[in-house]
């Protein structure tokens, strides 16, 4: 049986696989996949008010090497970074609750 985080880390790379196979090179995100990505699956951090533009400047930041694709080191990377945010945030949040 798989633990917790064999799951998280397999549903990572399953997820990632999903949506890159959709277009052209499937291993890589092309804008429209990435975008399809983070609006379906990261509904509660991207909003629905996002307009082109700031899908353009996520694209432009995670793509690393600038090929105008999010491969999946890249895609890990900003995972990586939108976990490291998630536990700064909540890091001090026990302190502000009285339970």
């Amino acid at each position: 049986m798989a633990t917790p985080l064999e799951k998280a880390l397999d549903t990572m790379v399953i997820t990632f696989h999903n949506y890159s196979k959709k277009e052209g090179d499937k291993f890589k995100l092309n804008h429209a996949e990435l975008k399809e990505l983070l609006t379906r699956e990261l509904p509660g951090f991207i909003s629905k008010k996002k307009d082109e533009s700031t899908f353009q400047k996520i694209m432009k930041n995670l793509d690393s090497n600038k090929d105008n694709q999010v491969d999946f080191q890249e895609y890990a990377t900003f995972l990586a970074c939108m976990a490291m945010a998630c536990n700064d945030f909540f890091h001090d949040l026990p302190d502000k609750i009285n339970c």
